[in-house]
């Protein structure tokens, strides 16, 4: 029976091997401290958190989430550990809660690995904390106990630390925020959550392949929120106006389960692969839904596979360090023979969890093959039969396709890496070199160019899914070197003007674009957007920034950090292809720049992380297949319906 805690009760722990499940409201960083009998940590080597996700006997989670799973074996700890403190923290940012009053109260359960509750805790009474000791795990004559603690600490994790013992407590606070926030601007933003749909859920951890170990830190399911709203138009304003930048296609109810169109598959056999089979209103938002379900289910399948093999690994080790230690395996064949029961054991297990994965790829190759074609031209690829159809549509699609997903373990199935619209943050296309083996073979030239073109390519894809009308182009090109990639832009005339030149050039654009979000942000707050000037745009812009940060002045980062910050609430978007390096000068500065964009490459590079298990995904851009006119084609109906729309 599970024990519901309050603050300051303990319960008796049946087991060594557990897992800590956190549940918040919003994304919350989840760490632990290992403390002496007096409770202290003797330095950071006894503190678990993202940049550091591992101590002995214990794995916590490497990025920000909302849900988390933290693995936990007591009997491994050292020695000398009395007391495991579950530590929970807000990560710090811009528009981030800065204290857990403001959102819902954390939910933290201790389960047996069999997902069983054995205790949990309800942390309520919260307020000006933002980092709080949510429970701890201690040893008491020789037995394991856990406590409700619930004590928060308005100082964050700085005073948490402090008041543990831990030496420089400020600095090992600030690195883990740091790293945290590094985490966040390189994890894909996860979707609004939904109505949970008929998908089945992998289990992370060895149990998937018969092995008995805590599994990885990988947050649970997303509980379910509305989502979607059947093809409506763009709403007003609150104040009347036409601008309104949320999405307009989300509704507070449930959406409809997938209508039934294939029968159901013979017991003991895998579902039936069916293009639309999640929740959703429309065939579109159902195909959306359907690809981040076989997104996650291959983060959390080959989560459950590497997590198997490390175990298999490390019981491995174990075993043979025991059969070693004994003097009598030294003589004769009985070590040998050690090594060879250890290794079976080893072979025996990692082969058990392969077959569970290769089974769960096919399935989802399958229904890959079966999603890829019924796509429409939003989330296609380029090489997709739908461009070939392709008419200017009358309202904008829910998401847009950046490029696909991969990983090792799959290197043939391919995700597609979807964007919710209008875009919530920008993006910066990285013009430098990285470690990839794509990017070792490039020289430096290549890279920009092929990154400007990435850049064309996005452009194309948003000017084609929008309204006639309601997207512009802006580009910014100081020394004008990428002429060329541009030409498909320039030469079908959808462009809203010339690409700037210069440091004059880069000033005008940035000032109008500037002068726009000020005049938007103004009128709505105020309530009064059909008060705007009668020359303002009120569609949605995009700015693409090549070059960076040449032709910009102290003036001009500042604007476009504003830019960057500001515009996505209002309908300005920027697209920046940028090395970093050729930013250096400016330091920390534009740190925070960085950081605000989703960063993506002109090559395939293994940069982006999902938001449940936090892989490392090879991303792959999407390109026109090898002479094809499909980009100029598209563009020049862009182009016609706007300026039949102008007559």
């Amino acid at each position: 029976m599970t024990a519901e805690l309050v603050r300051g009760q303990n319960h008796t722990l049946p087991q060594t091997r557990l897992e800590i499940r956190v549940s918040a409201g919003s994304p919350v960083v989840a760490g632990a401290t290992l403390g002496d009998e007096r409770g202290t940590v003797r330095g950071a080597e006894w503190i678990a958190h993202p940049a550091s996700h591992r101590v002995p006997g214990l794995e916590v989670s490497r990025q920000a989430a909302a849900d988390h799973r933290l693995a936990v074996d007591l009997d491994a700890l050292p020695a000398e550990v009395h007391r495991v403190t579950v530590v929970l923290a807000l990560p710090v940012g811009a528009g981030r809660p800065v204290s857990f009053g403001a959102v819902a109260a954390p939910f933290v359960a201790v389960t047996g690995l069999d997902g069983t509750e054995i205790a949990t805790f309800t942390l309520t009474g919260l307020d000006t904390e933002s980092a709080v000791s949510a429970l701890e795990l201690y040893r008491r004559q020789g037995a394991w106990k856990v406590r409700a603690v619930g004590q928060g600490y308005a100082a964050g994790l700085a005073g948490l630390f402090a008041d543990q013992g831990v030496a420089a407590a400020a600095e090992t606070a600030a690195a883990i925020q740091e790293a945290v926030a590094s985490g966040l601007a390189r994890s894909v933003t996860p979707p609004p959550r939904t109505t949970e749909g008929e998908r089945v859920r992998h289990p992370a951890g060895p149990a998937a392949a018969g092995a008995q170990a805590p599994a990885p830190p990988v947050p649970e399911a997303q509980p379910a929120e509305p989502l979607g709203d059947p093809a409506s138009a763009r709403t007003e304003a609150p104040g009347g106006g036409p601008i309104d930048y949320a999405h307009p296609r989300r509704q507070t109810s449930a959406p409809p389960p997938p209508p039934p169109t294939a029968p159901p598959a013979a017991p003991g056999q895998p579902a039936r692969p069916v293009a639309g089979d999640a929740t959703g209103w429309s065939m579109d938002e159902r195909l959306y839904n359907q690809i981040w379900g076989m997104f996650e289910d291959l983060a959390r399948a080959v989560a459950a596979y590497r997590s198997a093999v490390d175990f298999a690994e490390s019981r491995m080790d174990q075993e043979l360090d025991r059969a070693l230690s004994d003097p009598r395996n030294r003589i004769g064949g009985a070590g040998d023979r050690a090594r060879e029961a250890a290794r079976a054991k080893r072979d025996e297990l990692t082969g058990r969890a392969r077959e569970a994965l290769e089974r769960d790829l096919a399935q989802l190759a399958a229904e890959s093959a079966v999603v890829e074609p019924a796509l429409p031209a939003a989330y296609a690829g380029w090489d997709n039969p739908v461009w070939h159809a392709y008419r200017v549509p009358m309202e904008i699609p829910m998401a847009l396709r950046l490029g696909d997903l991969r990983l090792g373990e799959a290197p043939d199935l391919r995700i597609p890496l979807l964007v919710r619209l209008p875009l919530e943050r920008g993006i910066w296309i990285d013009s430098g070199r990285t470690a990839s083996e794509a990017a070792a073979s490039t020289t430096g030239d290549q890279l920009r160019g092929l990154a400007v073109e990435t850049a064309v390519t996005l452009a194309a894809r948003l000017l084609a899914v929008y309204p006639a009308g309601e997207f512009s182009v802006h580009v910014v090109d100081p020394a004008g070197s990428a002429a060329g990639q541009l030409s498909p832009l320039v030469g079908s005339g959808v462009l809203a003007g010339p690409p700037a030149a210069g440091a004059e050039g880069v000033a005008s654009v940035l000032a109008h674009l500037t002068r726009r979000v000020d005049l938007v942000q103004m009128a709505i707050r105020a309530g009064a957007a059909d008060a705007l000037p009668p020359d303002l745009d009120t569609g949605e812009h995009l700015l693409i920034v090549n070059d960076f940060p040449h032709g910009f002045d102290d003036r001009a980062v500042t604007q476009l950090r504003y830019l960057a910050d500001e515009g996505p609430s209002v309908g300005v978007h920027l697209l920046m292809v940028a090395d970093r390096e050729d930013a250096r000068a400016y330091g920390p500065v534009l740190d925070p720049l960085w950081r605000s964009l989703l960063r993506i490459t002109p090559v395939a590079d293994d940069h982006l992380a999902d938001p449940w298990v936090g892989h490392a995904w090879t991303y792959e851009p999407l390109r026109t297949p090898q002479g094809s006119r499909v980009l100029e084609q598209v563009l020049a109906l862009v182009a016609e319906a706007r300026r039949g729309g102008r007559r």
